[in-house]
C-alpha cells in the first residue's frame, strides 16, 4: 500500500499541473476582448504573443539554476503564485506597450514553473517509486479543458476579462497554498553551479533536447494546423475540419493517462520507440488519406503515439547523473519550448511553396527520428538507486 504522505504529494503535482492548463486557458480564451480592449490589430496581437514566448524562454533558464540551489518545491510554489498573480495583467492591459509588459511577466512566470513543476515531479516520481510522469501531464491537458469551459461561461454571462482573469488568479493562489504543503521538501543540490561540463551543454541534454524539440514541435503543429489541413486538404466545411484537433486533443489525453501503466510494464524507450511508430502511421494517413474518417483516424493515432513521449524525456533529463538536475531540465525544457514555437511558423513556411499537407512531413521525419534515438530516455542511474533502495518516508512540508 502505498504512503499517505506519497499520494499527498502526488495529488499535490497534480493541482500544480492543472492548475497551469487552467490558468494559460483562461488567457487564450479571453485573447480576442484583451485584443479589442487594447485596441491593436491582428498583426501587433502576433508581434505581442511572441513577447510571451520570449518571457517564458526567459523564465526557464532562468529557473533552473534556482531549483537546484533553493529547491524544487519553493521554486514550484514561488511560480505557480506568480503566474495566478499575472494571468490578471493582459486583462487591464488598455493599450498595446501594457499588454507587451502583462505578457512578458506572464510568459515568464509560465516558464518558470514549467521547469519547477516538471523537476518537482521527477522528485515525487522516484519517492513514488512507478512511473507517474506521463499522468501529470494529463493533468495539464484537463486543466485546459476546464479553463476553456469556464472562460467561455464567464464570457456569456458578461464578465470583464480583468474580473474573471482576477477570480482566476484569487482561485490559483488558494490552490498554490493548499499545494504548498504537500510537495517534496527538495535540499540544495551540491552540484548547483556545476550545471552543464565546461564549453556548453552536455551530450545527453542535447540529446535529451533535440527528442523534446522534435516531439513538441509535432504537437504544436497539430494543435496550429491540423483543422486546416483537412479543411485544404479534403474542402471540409471549418465545423467538421476541427473535428481533427478535437481527435488529436482526445487521443493526447487519454494517452497520458494511460501512458504510465504501458512504461511500467514496457519500459520508456519501447514506449517512446514504438509511440513513434505509431504517430508516424497517423501522420502517414494524414498525408495520404482522400476520406475524412481515415484522415480524422490519423490524427487520432499522432496523439496516441506522441501522448506518453515528452514525459519520459522529462523524466530522463530529471534523472540525469550527471550535472545538476534542475538546470537540465530547464535546458530540455527549454529546447522542448522552441520546438513548440518553430513547427508551426515551419509548417507555414513550407505550405507556400508546396501545400500544407505536403509540409507535414516535417512531424512524420521527426516521429520517425524520435523513434531511432528513443534509447535516450532509458532511466539514469539516479532513479534506479532510488528505486532500489528501501522506502524511506516522503519528507513533505506540513505540522
Amino acid at each position: 500500500m502505498t504512503d499517505p504522505a506519497y499520494r499527498r504529494a502526488r495529488a499535490a503535482v497534480f493541482a500544480v499541473f492543472g492548475l497551469n492548463g487552467f490558468l494559460l486557458a483562461m488567457w487564450v480564451v479571453h485573447i480576442p476582448a484583451v485584443q479589442q480592449r487594447a485596441g491593436i490589430g491582428n498583426a501587433a496581437l502576433g508581434t505581442l504573443l511572441l513577447m510571451l514566448a520570449v518571457g517564458a524562454i526567459g523564465g526557464m533558464q532562468a529557473t533552473g539554476r534556482l531549483a537546484d540551489r533553493f529547491g524544487s518545491d519553493r521554486t514550484t510554489t514561488i511560480a505557480a503564485s506568480a503566474l495566478a498573480v499575472t494571468v490578471v495583467g493582459p486583462g487591464l492591459a488598455s493599450q498595446g506597450w501594457q499588454l507587451a509588459v502583462a505578457l512578458v511577466l506572464f510568459g515568464f512566470a509560465n516558464g518558470a514553473l514549467d521547469v519547477s513543476m516538471n523537476s518537482q515531479a521527477v522528485v515525487v516520481e522516484q519517492r513514488y517509486r512507478r512511473p507517474i510522469m506521463a499522468a501529470f501531464h494529463g493533468l495539464f491537458s484537463v486543466g485546459g479543458v476546464a479553463g476553456a469551459l469556464v472562460g467561455a461561461a464567464t464570457l456569456a454571462a458578461g464578465w470583464a476579462p480583468a474580473m474573471s482573469l482576477a477570480v482566476t488568479g484569487a482561485v490559483g493562489l488558494v490552490v498554490v497554498a493548499v499545494a504548498f504543503g504537500q510537495l517534496v521538501r527538495v535540499p540544495p543540490h551540491p552540484h548547483h553551479v556545476e550545471a552543464a561540463p565546461r564549453g556548453g551543454y552536455s551530450r545527453r541534454v542535447l540529446l535529451l533536447g533535440g527528442l523534446a524539440f522534435m516531439l513538441m514541435l509535432c504537437e504544436g503543429v497539430a494543435n496550429d494546423w491540423s483543422a486546416l489541413q483537412v479543411k485544404e486538404h479534403l474542402g471540409s466545411p471549418d465545423s467538421v475540419a476541427a473535428l481533427a484537433f478535437g481527435v488529436f486533443s482526445a487521443t493526447m489525453t487519454i494517452g497520458r493517462f494511460t501512458a504510465d501503466r504501458v512504461t511500467a510494464r514496457i519500459g520508456p524507450v519501447a514506449l517512446v520507440r514504438y509511440g513513434m511508430l505509431v504517430a508516424a502511421v497517423g501522420m502517414g494517413a494524414v498525408i495520404s488519406s482522400p476520406w475524412l474518417p481515415l484522415t480524422l483516424a490519423g490524427w487520432g493515432l499522432f496523439g496516441a503515439g506522441l501522448s506518453g513521449a515528452v514525459p519520459q524525456v522529462f523524466t530522463a533529463a530529471g534523472n540525469m547523473t550527471t550535472g545538476a538536475p534542475g538546470a537540465n531540465m530547464s535546458r530540455v525544457v527549454g529546447m522542448g519550448y522552441l520546438g513548440f514555437l518553430a513547427g508551426p511558423a515551419c509548417i507555414g513556411w513550407l505550405s507556400e511553396a508546396t501545400s500544407l499537407t505536403a509540409a507535414m512531413a516535417v512531424p512524420l521525419a521527426c516521429v520517425l527520428a524520435a523513434s531511432a534515438l528513443a534509447p535516450n530516455v532509458r532511466e539514469g542511474a539516479r532513479a534506479a538507486d532510488v528505486r532500489g533502495r528501501p522506502r524511506k518516508r516522503l519528507r513533505v512540508r506540513g505540522p
